[in-house]
């Protein structure tokens, strides 16, 4: 593997200075190669298995109007809810949202009074005012850095026929399916009101699998992630049997949504899961302190987490902590949790921030407690920069997580044409969802801004030249090797932080599906390598819509849609919009609540206080080191051979 060769070549060159030497070279090669590269007409994109037309060049993208002030397509939050009313009781015809613009109106995004806000009018209801961003700077690095959209999503009925709430770009990164709306928790916020609409929606064993292979049979096939969430997924009958035929079928990565009880609760259940396939869990996280998680209900649920953390940890399985944030709620403890995150950083790899929607049981919030309670992603960059002491900085080190796309781009095209699946691709609206890179040295918890000593901007320009020119494997991998190693300043990285981790964390992933960035950052010899301290904590803010800052520029770009009995729907036009969730539902829901608990008997929910029995006490924000257990089972490596092998970065 290249950057263990590397590694090993470093040494004799002294550290620091080794490395600066290899990033000078880097440079200089790279502007060699590229004083010919471009002047020398394109190759042609290829057309791999996976799509329907040829690997898009970077000016072949467009996008959606971005900048302000500017005007979009958006929803009256009291028109909708009526529409959505009449087609639930049938009073209005669905057909209505497919072929109509039931609630939509024109709404203007611009900047007042140094924020920028959302207005709209309503002939009816008159006009809605909401705040977009609270730093309009932010915002419009963030919308400058926009690579571009996917492809166009495939004309398929069967999939996409929900109207104005159509996704009409891309496939997206990750497909959302819920497996139940039953949940053993009764938390306030909740954006799909588990337990409380009166009826269960359940889809079988079989309803899953449909969903699933009708997910993979049309082009393009990019969404190699799925997410089971519901609800709790992980009580629904058959979750274990659903992430194992998701594997079976070929998705490279299954993930679930969780409250964690369930794994806090039952080692067996952490390794039936891993040895089903399941490779990561989005754990809902709301601070490192009783009180940050008491609105939630559960009298023992910080020390829940922890031991959902610990037992994941025993058996392989990755963490990413979801924490919603409400303004005057927990935002004054985010960085608390990167933290917590750094100190247990061989546990806990990404953060995902979800500032709050107001949608499922808050939808009707007071808009004196919208206002009050509204928070945003600008916002959480500069809590960030404050309570991390200045380790992030909110103009320098944060993208939007379309960017990553550019990556993305190299990706598909090393894999080739034979590929059958797509790389998961992030070209989401810059406005939904951005990300940050904290390099966290695993022995003293030390952080460190990756972009305050990797120049990402320039990488992704490199990155894109590589793409639009596409000269074939064995230049892309010798290309890709100078771009990442010529953009690393190694007399702004930490000492002792080497040339050879940023190629690790850049390198394409082998085919083993644990092979996450930070188990290519640990090299094979770990025990002896004293290189071998680095790992990266990635921290995200995704911001899911409300009916009050509802734009469809958005929708029709969804990364995460939803896999239903009536196709996929964009995440945000299924939790809101229109309220596609309560359709689709009550269309097929499975039993009222009360016939649900007379056949069934009723599950447990944790609320008013109400502890999670069996769970010990404990007050350590860093967990216990934990071996992995040992199992030919849980070892076995999952390969998926459209992937890129990591031998192939030899002789870059």
């Amino acid at each position: 593997m290249f950057s263990d060769n590397f590694r090993r070549g470093e040494k004799g060159g002294k550290g620091r200075k080794g490395s600066k030497i290899a990033s000078a070279a880097a440079d200089l090669g790279w502007k060699a190669f590229q004083a010919v590269n471009t002047l020398m007409p394109e190759s042609e994109a290829i057309t791999p298995k996976w799509a329907a037309e040829p690997l898009l060049k970077s000016y072949e993208r467009t996008a959606p109007p971005l900048g302000f002030p500017r005007e979009t397509d958006s929803l009256c939050p009291a028109c909708v809810k009526s529409v959505r009313e009449g087609v639930i009781n049938k009073s209005i015809p669905l057909e209505i949202l497919m072929n109509s613009h039931p609630g939509e109106i024109k709404a203007q995004i611009v900047e007042e009074n140094g924020q920028v806000v959302m207005k709209k009018t309503c002939p009816t209801h008159g006009e809605f005012v909401d705040v977009m961003a609270t730093d309009p700077k932010f915002l419009e690095r963030i919308e400058s850095l926009f690579y571009g959209r996917d492809f166009k999503a495939a004309e398929d009925k069967h999939v996409h026929h929900h109207g104005t709430s159509d996704i009409k770009f891309g496939r997206g990164a990750v497909l959302t399916v819920d497996l139940t709306n039953r949940c053993n928790m009764m938390c306030n916020p909740c954006f799909m009101d588990a337990n409380q609409v009166g009826y269960v929606h359940e889809p079988t064993f079989e309803d899953t699998k449909e969903i699933l292979d009708r997910a993979v049979s049309f082009k393009p096939r990019r969404q190699i992630i799925i997410l089971f969430s519901g609800g709790e997924p992980t009580i629904a009958p058959h979750f274990l049997e659903s992430v194992a035929y998701a594997k079976k079928i070929g998705f490279y990565r299954i993930l679930a949504a969780t409250n964690g009880i369930r794994y806090a609760e039952d080692i067996e259940f952490c390794k039936a899961a891993k040895a089903a396939g399941q490779h990561g869990v989005y754990l809902q996280f709301d601070g490192t302190n009783d009180e940050d998680n008491k609105h939630r209900g559960v009298g023992n649920l910080f020390d829940v987490k922890l031991k959902a953390i610990e037992n994941l940890a025993l058996v392989g399985i990755k963490v990413t902590l979801v924490t919603t944030i409400v303004n005057s709620w927990n935002n004054s403890g985010i960085g608390s949790i990167v933290k917590f995150a750094a100190e247990n950083i061989d546990k806990v790899q990404t953060i995902a921030f979800q500032p709050v929607s107001f949608t499922g049981r808050d939808e009707d919030v007071s808009d004196k407690d919208r206002i009050a309670q509204r928070y945003t992603l600008s916002g959480m960059t500069h809590d960030l920069k404050d309570q991390l002491d200045g380790v992030l900085e909110p103009l320098r080190d944060w993208f939007p997580l379309s960017s990553y796309s550019a990556f993305t781009s190299v990706m598909d095209m090393l894999q080739g044409a034979d590929a059958p699946w797509g790389w998961s691709s992030c070209n989401c609206h810059p406005n939904c969802g951005i990300f940050t890179l904290i390099v966290v040295n695993k022995n003293t918890n030390q952080m460190t801004s990756l972009f305050d000593f990797f120049n990402y901007e320039q990488f992704m320009k490199d990155v894109t030249v590589i793409t639009d020119t596409a000269r074939g494997k064995k230049l892309t991998m010798a290309q890709l090797g100078m771009a990442i190693m010529r953009n690393f300043d190694a007399g702004k990285a930490p000492e002792g932080f080497p040339i050879s981790q940023i190629l690790n964390l850049f390198k394409p992933s082998s085919t083993n599906a644990n092979s996450d960035r930070n188990d290519r950052m640990t090299s094979a010899g770990q025990d002896t390598n004293s290189d071998d301290n680095w790992r990266v904590l990635c921290v995200e803010g995704m911001w899911f819509q409300d009916l009050f800052n509802y734009d469809f520029r958005r929708t029709e770009m969804c990364v995460i849609p939803y896999g239903t009995q009536e196709g996929e729907v964009s995440f945000c036009a299924y939790n809101t919009g229109v309220g596609w969730r309560q359709i689709i539902e009550e269309m097929h829901k499975t039993a009222s609540l009360s016939e649900w608990y007379k056949d069934n008997g009723r599950h447990a929910v944790y609320a008013k206080g109400h502890e999670v029995p069996g769970i010990a006490k404990t007050r350590s924000l860093s967990l216990p080191v934990i071996a992995k257990i040992v199992s030919e089972d849980l070892d076995a490596v999952a390969t998926s051979p459209y992937l890129v092998e990591e031998d192939e970065l030899v002789g870059v």
